[in-house]
């Protein structure tokens, strides 16, 4: 669920990453402890991400950073044209080194 926010956020989808945290933080360490651990008010958290809500990137990275420490996860984020070059090196090559005919060249 901690991965399908984080994608939400960064493909755009802010009212879906802010649900799905909401159920995340439910269903993990609860918003007490995530009060206590960010010293960010309960009430404030629970305001944050609310329908109406708009967390600061301060306070939504801290909150990240958290929920990855508590989840014992890192994620990372690479470009999605760099994962296509390394990908595009690894198909199969015709004849003498050259590119094979499926590739279109």
């Amino acid at each position: 669920m901690l991965s399908e926010a984080i994608e939400s956020l960064l493909s755009g989808e802010v009212a879906l990453a802010k649900e799905i945290l909401r159920d995340y933080i439910n269903a993990t360490v609860g918003f007490p402890k995530l009060a206590a651990a960010t010293k960010i008010h309960v009430k404030t958290i629970h305001q944050m991400f609310g329908p109406k809500g708009n967390p600061t990137a301060s306070r939504l990275f801290e909150i990240i950073a958290y929920l990855q420490e508590a989840e014992g996860v890192r994620f990372e984020v690479r470009p999605v044209r760099a994962a296509l070059r390394s990908k595009k090196r690894r198909l199969p090559r015709g004849r003498k080194g050259t590119p094979s005919a499926a590739m279109g060249r």
